[in-house]
């Protein structure tokens, strides 16, 4: 057989994995992102579904991208072995950069949460006392 007809199959199943895979890994983000981003701004769910859109779309391009990447194979396959072998480390590859993305996106929406508490925070209090210039005092020179 012929070391190109064993990279067809290869090819095809990765298209297959890779595109559902950052389909699934996306819906789920944007099903539970759009939950937490409705909680950050309450009083703007309209800005919520916006953020959660564009990161949704910014996911699918990076993975997509890297999974088009990755598809090319470095050396000719002359068995299904190597086949195998050259589907399961792009396969890794490829689940490690989505996890990669997964983690990025939480670390993302862990950022806008912080920074949408802080912004309701009460202001400081004000001082109740103010200390005089009295308390501070010269300390002697061979002191130390």
């Amino acid at each position: 057989m012929p070391a190109t007809s064993y990279l067809i199959p290869v090819y095809s199943a990765y298209g297959l994995v890779s595109v559902g895979l950052t389909v699934w890994l996306a819906r789920t983000l944007f099903r539970n992102g759009s939950v937490f981003l409705e909680g950050v701004f309450p009083d703007d769910p309209r800005m919520a579904e916006a953020i959660n859109h564009l990161l949704v779309v910014g996911f699918y391009l990076v993975n997509l991208g890297y999974a088009c990447l990755l598809m090319k194979a470095g050396t000719p396959t002359t068995s299904a072995i190597e086949a195998a072998e050259v589907l399961s480390y792009k396969l890794g590859a490829l689940l490690l950069s989505l996890g990669a993305m997964h983690f990025c996106n939480l670390y993302l929406f862990h950022r806008i949460r912080r920074r949408a508490r802080l912004g309701a925070l009460p202001p400081p209090v004000a001082p109740h006392a103010h200390l005089g210039h009295e308390h501070l005092r010269a300390e002697p020179a061979g002191a130390r």
